[in-house]
């Protein structure tokens, strides 16, 4: 589980294809390394590291991770967003996130108005009703809140410290996004179905 807010950025510095899925290896800056076997989400999806070394890191995406996710685009040179996995007592300083990409958005559009930016998203119609203003959804693995709704998505106000601090900022209108709902919108949505 993680929370959503980003400890720091990494690069991709190698993509390799697996038979229907992708190794990627990423440059870290975190001093203390991760564990073989540890989570860290990458833009989000939650990955296992399978080997570290100092700097970096290897994880696998399987079939169905590149098939929900931005991941199966990965080149080299491209900076993701990371977050270790929530620890017992850590606090909780956006929402829960599992790591569990639901789909890929596109981004419509990017508006400046002073310091904040405006990222409009279009989401999948199966997607739009988990999302509700001022409700929260992870875009690349980062808590957001929901300023309003559109006729085809969200749009969703980014404070400077957080344009600063991820990769949010090289994002460009047209760009996919990995995107998680709110999980209490996913269960409720769920109970809906069964009470029908």
């Amino acid at each position: 589980m993680f929370t959503g807010i980003v400890e720091s950025t990494g690069t991709v510095r190698a993509v390799e294809a697996l038979e229907k899925g992708r190794r990627l290896e990423v440059a870290t800056p975190w001093e203390e390394p991760l564990e073989v076997g540890e989570s860290v989400a990458v833009d989000g999806c939650c990955l296992t590291a399978v080997d570290v070394e100092e700097g970096a890191f290897v994880a696998e995406a399987v079939r169905e991770t590149v098939k929900r996710t931005a991941i199966g685009d990965y080149e080299i040179g491209r900076v993701v967003n990371l977050e270790r996995s929530l620890a017992v007592g850590d606090r909780l300083g956006g929402h829960f996130v599992l790591g569990h990409v639901d789909a890929v958005a596109t981004v419509r559009s990017i508006e400046r108005r002073g310091e904040n930016r405006y990222i409009e998203l279009s989401l999948p119609a199966s997607g739009r009703p988990l999302v509700a203003a001022q409700g929260s959804i992870a875009v690349d693995g980062v808590s957001l809140t929901v300023l309003d709704l559109t006729g085809e998505g969200a749009r969703l106000s980014i404070v400077p410290h957080t344009w600063e601090a991820t990769n949010l900022s090289d994002r460009a209108p047209g760009d996919g996004v990995n995107v998680e709902y709110d999980v209490i919108a996913r269960y409720l949505k769920r109970f809906m179905e069964f009470r029908e």
